[in-house]
């Protein structure tokens, strides 16, 4: 650090930099000025860096992404008004799928508190209370060091979220004294580092009913890849040959290429099967909402006892009625249940279990050859399905998926998993559905993990969100890959309006536009697609230029095969949504 006194800015810069955090993604403000300065003058030497976005909205989903792909935690920051207003989308959606983050909001000083003063007289905390876990606010510096450790311990305890922490300017600008430094601590001193047990009782209990077990069925969310327990999954479901499914969060949790493995959605024939013939399931860290149908009839058989592993309490029980319920982390509770289970379970279960997983991948077989026809389809313009299997079939097996849109996501589960998928290496806000995280999301992967393949599936309507973030990845030289599905709509809606309102069709056609000349605007690599030949040479081209790119393929405007199985779904159980 230079000899210029230190101030809170600099405390706060000390505090990020004991915590290992080394980005911090936003745009300067006013009142920022001393966090940027300490930065400037000193904090790139220690390791951080601030990564400049042209919307907060897209520093907030940058971090969020960050988050999602290296399990830390991700940082964004605002000014006060409406650089800390804008960040709420991105909060609200990091919030929904339980990522953590430390939002950094801007504050006046209390004594412009009611003056009119610019860009203040915004209630800061009410605003972000109804999407982050926790919210903290400091007046002075030597409120700073226990502040951040608080944010950080909260943020990364039990359920993960995003935390926000509202700095007022006087805590900037005044002076920081040794005695401040003195009480920034290291991470082992103030928070915990090991993983919470399941009750051993609870472990028993789940046993025995496993042990009553005919057709088991595991179900890995979220929760199962927040704890890093991919691989302790694979050895739990292979050794015992019980099949397993994802939700969309858990996907990478165990790989497709495992002789358990089914899928992670159910618009597969196998794993519904399983849904409607499991008489045991067992679920790691998964949220029973709607992407996986509330686990409701008819896809969920209704007499099936439910082992629930969650590491927040709140989400027990919830839609579904339990069995056992085991809270706890993921990673140990399996070794726990593997520790049980080699003392007290019948080796016999194992060829049982084996019968009906054979039975299952069977399906799962024929669920692949059906897919022939739309890989074999000339048909021009291209289903959505033949654009997602041409992507999907040219990437590399530890490709980045960011996926970006409505229909197109939908589109693209049926091809998610036709290579193998790594943990932490898809990225959609499943929970919230959220529009406009493609750029965001690839920039911060791509940071995260810049050897890595990072490639975006977006729609024409969710690209232009955010379209003005691929001036931050040419500025900062990131070869990130948007394809665009391109059926010139909003898609989701427009199918909703031709089934359910007599194709009354209401705002929902777009312009056609070239996405490739726009992007070519701004310094990327561009080009637009028709053929669904063209779309692999596209890619490759794509990565021998070096640039970001966005390749602008025409669709032709489909109601998925997966939209109308929701559509059934949703209205014979009319009664269950009001």
């Amino acid at each position: 650090m230079s000899k210029q006194k230190m101030d809170g800015g600099d405390l706060l810069v000390k505090c990020l930099v004991k915590e290992g955090i080394t980005k911090i993604f936003g745009i300067v403000g006013g009142e920022l000025l001393r966090i940027y300065d300490a930065i400037e003058r000193w904090g790139r030497e220690e390791g951080i860096d601030t990564v400049m976005v042209r919307h907060e909205q897209a520093g907030g989903h940058a971090a969020d992404a960050w988050a999602r792909a290296t399990g830390e935690i991700g940082v964004c920051i605002g000014t006060l008004g409406p650089g800390v207003t804008h960040l709420v989308p991105a909060v609200a959606a990091a919030n929904a799928d339980s990522i953590p983050m430390l939002v950094i909001g801007a504050q006046i000083g209390r004594m412009f508190e009611d003056t009119g003063i610019l860009q203040g007289g915004i209630d800061q905390i009410s605003l972000m209370k109804p999407i982050t876990k926790a919210q903290i606010q400091v007046e002075e510096p030597n409120e700073i060091p226990r502040a951040v450790q608080k944010a950080i311990k909260t943020a990364l305890s039990g359920r993960r979220a995003p935390v926000y922490l509202d700095i007022r300017e006087t805590a900037l600008v005044r002076a920081a004294t040794e005695e401040d430094v003195k009480k920034i601590l290291d991470p082992k001193q103030y928070r915990p580092i090991g993983r919470p047990y399941g009750n051993p009782e609870e472990i028993k209990k789940a046993v025995e009913v496993l042990n009553t077990a005919q057709k088991p069925l595991i179900v890995a969310g979220g929760g199962l890849i927040a704890s890093e327990a991919s691989e302790e999954l694979t050895k739990f479901s292979e050794t015992y040959m019980i099949p397993c499914g994802t939700t969309i969060n858990g996907i990478g949790s165990i790989s497709s290429d495992k002789k358990t493995f089914l899928d992670s959605f159910l618009i597969s024939n196998a794993y519904r099967s399983a849904a409607s013939e499991a008489d045991v399931v067992l679920s790691l860290g998964c949220k029973w909402d709607y992407s996986i149908y509330y686990g409701a009839s008819p896809l969920w058989n209704q007499d099936q006892k439910l082992i629930q592993v969650d590491i927040d309490p709140n989400e027990i029980g919830k839609n579904r009625p339990i069995e056992v319920s085991i809270i706890g982390d993921c990673k140990v509770v399996i070794e726990q249940l593997l520790n049980e289970m080699e003392r007290n379970l019948p080796k016999e279960k194992i060829t049982e279990w084996s019968e009906w997983n054979t039975y299952l991948q069977e399906i799962r077989t024929q669920d692949a050859q059906l897919n022939r026809k739309i890989r074999d389809s000339k048909k021009i313009p291209m289903s959505p399905e033949r654009l997602v299997y041409e992507v999907f079939d040219f990437i590399p097996e530890d490709a980045q998926i960011v996926l970006d849109g409505g229909d197109i996501v939908v589109f693209s589960y049926k091809f998610i998993n036709h290579k193998p998928r790594p943990p932490r290496s898809t990225f959609y806000p499943i929970s919230m559905g959220h529009l406009g995280v493609g750029i965001p999301y690839a920039i911060g992967v791509k940071m995260a993990k810049p050897d890595k393949f990072v490639i975006c599936l977006s729609g024409d309507g969710s690209f232009m969100f955010n379209v003005q973030e691929l001036e931050t990845a040419v500025r900062l030289n990131l070869p990130i890959i948007i394809v665009i599905a391109n059926n010139s709509c909003w898609g989701m809606i427009k199918n909703n309006q031709k089934t359910n309102l007599e194709k009354r069709y209401c705002d929902v056609d777009l312009p056609a536009i070239n996405y490739a000349e726009i992007a070519k605007s701004f310094g990327c690599h561009g080009e637009k697609i028709e053929n669904p030949e063209d779309i692999k040479p596209a890619i490759q081209r794509a990565i021998e230029s070096k640039k970001p790119t966005v390749i602008d393929v025409d669709i032709a405007f489909e109601r998925s095969p997966p939209a109308m199985k929701i559509v059934g779904f949703y209205k014979k159980n009319k009664g269950l949504f009001g």
